[in-house]
């Protein structure tokens, strides 16, 4: 196995390696302190007050290794900029163009020193939590608050990259200044701030530094819906990847395509019962009308995983056409009088559904450096798209014929989503540009993505796993969230649905039962919403539609509210339990067993649900993509694939539950349909709590 303190090894500038923090000998003495303790040698303060001592030597000699590269770069910049005053004077081209070619240098060699400063940030992180999972301390958190908050804080020169901002600055200012002096311009960054300096160097600059001072929580916290997974080190210096293939237009096509499935997947759900009770089926038949879209998913999940091995854009234009012809005959279904058309139309649906691709496209396609952004972007058009659903079919309240064909609240979110789907192939055809893949030929197969949750997301520990699930490294240590397979055969991407799943740990599986069980209490609440409030309430179709776009309207504030400030109050493990027991809290307010069962009962149940289901399915996902095996990275059968096939079987058993429930009456329904997601809610939680009481 390849041990992350061997990664971090390898990534180190070779010249510098003495004055990277000893991830190695720190790791060992972790374990010294283990075997000490276990047999009474030591205590626990004398462990506490040895291992900080440790640690403050280590920042200590990266700190003043730091102040002093960016003393010699202060050094060199300011005789440079004795050069460029004299050149004020009499300018000549050849002097500013070596001036220049001296600029470019220091900024290489500051692009060094600022991957140097991350890489010491991981390594840092790596061990307190490390040094956390091994003793159940709250370690990282005393250590964080006492030495970050101290007037001579040492820590901030790591965290915060303290002073290189200030020679960014002036590697950018006067380079700029170099520009405009051969174009005869004489304004200054400062004077036109929103002009981007056109250099390669500044760019990557801009870029290293952006890794370290990240986006906000928030973004961060949302873009882990999106489950791609990434690398925790950064590509060295001189191997970024090229920018230059990135096409905008095609990123937006994909998160349009992610946005309209979504609203094609729940814009029939506020009339679905009604559309199979005017076609001589039951009311709650709406359960298999809803769920025939998931059950074509699961097949469909697969073939556009592999689909995108080769293409982005014949697996779109693939979806938009199966998307256009299923929801025409969900349309024509009416008028036929054919409930097997009807449902034939949603299984063409669910044949299109390019969200493998969608979510493909970006971890391979979308520069670093905004692809937080782009994940971000998938999981807000997937909520948009959920919410306008239902708006979209309340506003459909309308009926008229245009010859033989049947307009109505039934027919028309056929009608509506084939135009979209028609003329976003249309737009799709003449504005989609299919990335190339030769770099991808050329180079070995690794990871594509950098894991931008260790700088993110700040010092939380997470859902980690035990010492029997994880392999031993180099040194007999079991590894947390470390180890990386083999150099060859074992990083390969895994070429089976078995292969992936010989691949989860236990940890892993519990999160993808919890995956699993959210939603499948979603989906319940979702799909039998309208026979429930119609029949204890009777709601019209419109009152559904305003209840589940309201539903679906929580989702990004909540996650502001959760990324913003929750997940830096409490660790991602404490928010995932706490958010399980609220969804078995909003279970079991749910039932019936109050007459009458009231409005209030129903909405508070469903909104309290709801919204714990949101935050679990972000906390969930974001450690899944931490503790899963770097192999379910990439190809196929990635990560993403596997949540995307648990949640997609979720749905459909779920809303077979409500098809089948719908044989014991109406009045049972609410009831017969909770009872699953209860036993499952209680399996979970109960997983939960034994995974984490085998970490201490």
């Amino acid at each position: 196995m390849v041990a992350f303190g061997k990664k971090l090894k390898e990534r180190q500038i070779e010249e510098w390696q003495g004055y990277y923090i000893n991830y190695k000998l720190m790791k060992k003495k972790v374990k010294q302190y283990a075997q000490q303790m276990e047999v009474g040698t030591q205590d626990r303060r004398h462990v506490l007050k040895d291992f900080s001592r440790m640690l403050d030597n280590q920042i200590e000699k990266i700190v003043l290794f730091l102040l002093e590269q960016q003393g010699l770069l202060a050094s060199r910049i300011a005789k440079l900029d004795e050069r460029l005053d004299v050149l004020q004077e009499e300018p000549e081209i050849s002097q500013i163009t070596e001036l220049r070619e001296a600029y470019r240098e220091a900024g290489q060699d500051l692009l060094k020193l600022l991957y140097f400063v991350e890489i010491n940030a991981i390594g840092l992180r790596k061990i307190l939590k490390k040094f956390d999972k091994r003793f159940g301390y709250k370690f990282t958190d005393y250590y964080v608050k006492t030495r970050a908050n101290h007037p001579y804080s040492q820590l901030q020169q790591v965290f915060k990259h303290v002073g290189i901002g200030a020679v960014v600055g002036a590697i950018s200012r006067n380079l700029h200044e170099l520009q405009d002096r051969q174009g005869r311009s004489y304004l200054s960054i400062y004077d036109q701030p929103v002009l981007p300096l056109q250099d390669p160097v500044i760019d990557s600059i801009r870029a290293a530094v952006d890794r370290l001072s990240n986006s906000t929580n928030f973004l961060n916290f949302l873009a882990q819906h999106a489950l791609i997974m990434q690398e925790e080190l950064p590509a060295p210096i001189g191997e970024q990847v090229d920018d230059s293939s990135y096409h905008s237009m095609s990123l937006f096509l994909n998160l349009a395509n992610t946005f309209l499935y979504m609203v094609n997947t729940y814009i029939v759900v506020p009339t679905a019962d009604d559309y199979s009770m005017s076609l001589g089926a039951a009311a709650t038949v709406c359960g298999i009308v809803i769920g025939a879209m998931a059950v074509a998913q699961v097949f469909s999940s697969v073939y556009f995983s592999a689909w995108s091995n080769r293409s982005y854009f014949r697996p779109l234009i693939f979806s938009s056409i199966a998307l256009f012809l299923g929801n025409l005959l969900y349309a024509l279904a009416y008028d036929l009088q054919s409930l097997w058309v009807l449902l034939i139309g949603r299984l063409c649906c669910g044949l299109g559904s390019a969200r493998a691709v969608n979510r493909r496209y970006i971890s391979d396609c979308v520069p670093l450096k905004i692809r937080m952004q782009a994940s971000a972007g998938f999981v807000s058009a997937s909520a948009l798209g959920m919410a306008c659903g239902p708006a979209l079919a309340g506003l459909l309240q309308t009926k008229f014929k245009i010859y033989k064909l049947t307009f109505n609240q039934n027919t028309l979110p056929g009608w509506v989503m084939a135009v979209a789907w028609l003329m976003y192939l249309i737009w799709l055809c003449i504005s989609f540009r299919e990335p190339s893949r030769e770099s991808e030929e050329n180079t070995p197969q690794e990871s594509h993505q950098v894991q931008n949750d260790t700088l993110e997301k700040g010092l939380h520990q997470p859902l980690l796993i035990t010492s029997l699930e994880k392999p031993s490294d180099e040194d007999g240590d079991p590894e947390v969230d470390d180890s990386e397979e083999a150099p060859e055969e074992s990083r390969l991407p895994v070429t089976s649905i078995g292969s992936a799943y010989r691949l989860l740990t236990p940890s892993v599986k519990v999160q993808l039962l919890i995956y699993f069980m959210l939603k499948y209490a979603m989906e319940v609440l979702l799909s039998e919403s309208s026979v429930v409030t119609t029949y204890y309430f009777g709601w019209s179709t419109s009152s559904v539609a305003i209840f589940l776009a309201c539903l679906g309207l929580t989702v990004l504030p909540v996650n502001i509210f959760v990324g913003s400030y929750i997940s830096n109050m409490f660790e991602d493990r404490q928010i995932l339990l706490v958010s399980e027991v609220l969804v078995l809290i909003g279970i079991l307010l749910s039932f019936n067993v109050i007459v009458p069962y009231s409005v209030v009962q129903y909405v508070g149940s469903g909104l309290i649900m709801f919204v714990s289901a949101e935050v679990l399915e972000g906390v969930n996902l974001a450690l899944l993509s931490r503790v899963m095996s770097s192999r379910l990275s990439r190809g196929t059968y990635n990560g993403g694939l596997l949540s995307t096939e648990a949640g997609t079987i979720a749905r459909v058993i779920a809303d077979g539950t409500i098809t089948l429930a719908g044989y014991l009456g109406r009045s049972r329904l609410l009831n017969v349909t909770l009872i699953p997601s209860l036993l499952i809610c209680v399996v979970s939680i109960l997983s939960t709590c034994y995974t984490y009481n085998s970490l201490y």
